[in-house]
């Protein structure tokens, strides 16, 4: 089975909490704090695998999460580090972000990977609390937050050519001739489900990779048939050969089949249209009349495309010479990564906790000034609102960080309540 696109949820690991501890050795009186830092969450990592050829594997497992990181210790002992976690991709993969629909990453070489998720930083442990003041802080920072997302994974082929052309127009026959791969092959429609791939070994000529891919209908381009899974896989390939069926025994006209197939490409993508194009005019072994080859030749030439070679598939006739010229052409067209735009490229947003506030009238002379996001979530979890010490740090956090000033922007007066969650307070001027 080929599955060439997935959707899968991943999340890095949380780091580890800040420890709040004190040393209790037997001659050390007054010994202070000695909370460990915790340990950072592991990373998920998209990383190539040359042995893998489908993505398959992310048809029965959707969901990949990083090992959380270890809370601190006493003795000022460090939390472990969460395992990075490694998702293993073929070579060819896109990783895109599902909510924006962007491009992560562009996975087309052997060693290329991506960290997709970043762990969470591990909280500080209450040794980095004291002060001259504060002599035994009861309280420690937590572990920051794994990220979370949901990705997809597109696989588009890394062939240096495509095949071109209407289903049974002979593309998987041309492909078995010249290469050692074993496409299914049958006189019907669509027999080409799932992409082949293959090496040309033709004597005198640089070997390349060939990819006979689904066969490309009227409406391709909106999605219709196979047509977008079509269109994917030949994006990256440098040289199209456009195989044609020539011998009319269908009932088709050649020249409206390359005009067709040609429209489908533009709508699809200007740059696909513009790749250099060979014409293979196959099947001419059924031909009778050699004018419609003729005529043919005549109109694709007027359409500027001057390579077409007259060849048989099935007999072997005309190949050697048109793989040679495909050979030539690949040795003038330079290997460059899939080009990738700013505007369809991810930009990662910086990790901030934030907060929003907003006013509820209980009274006439009392309102409530609700504080809420990840920076009052995380506040709270770090500070224990029954301990003197651990409250006036927490006051002194609302401070430095501006909410007090903003609460003050937002009309708040004396006698006022500031809720934080489950946790409330009177302001006092």
């Amino acid at each position: 089975m080929f599955i060439d696109t997935a959707k899968v949820y991943i999340k890095s690991g949380n780091g580890g909490d800040g420890a709040i501890s004190f040393r209790r050795e037997k001659y050390v009186p007054l010994g202070g704090p000695d909370g460990g830092d915790g340990g950072n969450g592991g990373n998920v990592i998209i990383k190539v695998d040359t042995n893998i050829t489908t993505l398959l594997d992310f048809k029965y497992t959707k969901k990949f999460i990083a090992e959380n990181g270890v809370n601190g210790g006493t003795s000022k002992c460090f939390g472990k580090k969460g395992d990075d976690l490694i998702v293993k991709v073929p070579m060819g993969t896109i990783v895109k972000d599902v909510e924006t629909d962007k491009i992560m990453a562009d996975l087309s070489h052997p060693d290329d990977f991506f960290v997709v998720a970043r762990g969470g930083k591990g909280g500080k442990g209450n040794v980095h609390f004291t002060t001259s003041t504060r002599q035994a802080p009861n309280f420690a920072e937590p572990g920051m937050p794994g990220e979370e997302r949901w990705i997809n994974l597109e696989l588009k082929l890394l062939a240096d050519v495509g095949l071109l052309g209407f289903p049974n127009v002979g593309k998987s026959t041309l492909l078995s001739r010249v290469t050692k791969a074993k496409p299914k092959i049958a006189n019907y429609h669509f027999t080409t489900i799932k992409p082949n791939l293959g090496v040309v070994s033709v004597n005198g000529i640089q070997p390349f990779v060939m990819a006979d891919i689904p066969g490309i209908i009227e409406g391709a381009s909106e999605g219709v048939g196979l047509g977008l899974q079509f269109l994917r896989h030949i994006e990256r390939t440098r040289l199209l050969i456009h195989v044609v069926d020539i011998s009319g025994i269908e009932g088709r006209d050649p020249i409206e089949d390359f005009k067709k197939i040609n429209e489908e490409l533009k709508k699809y993508s200007v740059k696909l249209w513009d790749r250099p194009q060979i014409v293979a005019a196959n099947k001419s072994d059924m031909l009778y009349e050699e004018e419609k080859y003729l005529e043919f030749e005549k109109a694709v030439k007027e359409m500027g495309y001057d390579k077409v070679f007259k060849i048989s598939a099935g007999t072997g006739m005309g190949i050697d010479p048109l793989m040679k010229e495909a050979a030539r052409i690949l040795s003038t067209i330079p290997v460059t990564d899939l080009e990738i735009s700013e505007e369809d490229m991810y930009v990662p947003e910086e990790k901030k906790f934030t907060y929003t506030i907003r006013k509820e009238a209980i009274d006439e002379d009392c309102d409530v000034y609700i504080v809420e996001g990840s920076f009052v979530d995380r506040l709270l979890y770090s500070v224990n609102v029954n301990e003197p010490h651990s409250l006036r740090y927490f006051h002194k956090v609302l401070k430095n960080k501006g909410v007090m000033d903003d609460l003050k922007e937002h009309g708040i007066k004396d006698g006022d309540v500031v809720r934080l969650n489950d946790f409330e307070f009177e302001y006092l001027l």
